[in-house]
């Protein structure tokens, strides 16, 4: 499972107007549309559907050409998780889609979902974290792999990426850093609703490279860099 986000080169996601500041430059959102082309789906979280009324399409069409050829849709089937279901089936989310989204929610939200969105999705009822009351995302990894999604990208808010970084359930995480400051604290950042002293599971950097004028560190799963398991190095 695959994550992808951008941000500034002090941290943040986004302005606090969370009106979508650009982050990203042609060629980084080429090295983003390649990722999506291998996917087999793209997971965002149902403010960035309500915010940004994304496509989240393959926008290449040699891309897309490459998918049809083997047997996929030109896009990766599209994914959102809510808590209340409340999403507008207008938006560009569901009636620009091959194939219906998939939306978790919770249970007690399943009915009403089911109703709001029928035709446009298809509604999942999922499992919430005890005493937490946000979904379970490694139940919905499960659910996803039984569906055939074998390779997820989950693109955000910070939430949604947030749930994935901190259950270590990430294989991989692709950061672009963009060379702009927003140096505003009501801002979003990566691990945004984190409760304080949560830690995540540490990654180890596998390669640094760079797409137009953004930086692009790529992270992977498992023991990160530096630690060989001894002492401190002489």
């Amino acid at each position: 499972m695959l994550l992808s986000a951008a941000m500034s080169a002090d941290g943040y996601l986004d302005d606090a107007s969370r009106r979508g500041r650009a982050l990203s430059d042609a060629a980084d959102w080429d090295r983003v549309d390649e990722l999506r082309a291998a996917s087999d789906a793209i997971l965002v979280g149902a403010r960035t559907v309500r915010a940004d009324n994304p496509r989240l399409l393959v926008k290449s069409a040699a891309r897309r050409d490459r998918r049809v050829a083997a047997g996929l849709p030109g896009s990766p089937q599209k994914v959102t998780m809510t808590g209340t279901g409340e999403l507008d089936p207008r938006s560009l989310f569901f009636t620009d889609a091959s194939v219906p989204p998939l939306v978790y929610v919770p249970a007690m939200t399943a009915a009403d979902a089911g109703r709001r969105l029928a035709g446009v999705a298809v509604v999942v009822a999922a499992p919430a974290v005890a005493g937490d009351g946000r979904l379970d995302v490694a139940w919905l990894l499960t659910d996803l792999a039984a569906r055939g999604v074998d390779r997820l990208m989950v693109e955000g808010g910070g939430t949604v990426l947030a749930q994935f970084l901190l259950a270590g359930l990430a294989d991989e995480l692709q950061l672009a850093v963009a060379p702009v400051f927003i140096a505003d604290p009501r801002a979003p950042r990566l691990l945004e609703g984190a409760r304080p002293g949560t830690v995540a599971p540490p990654m180890r950097l596998a390669a640094v490279g760079q797409a137009g004028g953004t930086a692009v560190l790529r992270y992977l799963a498992g023991r990160p860099f530096g630690d060989a398991g001894g002492g401190p190095a002489a």
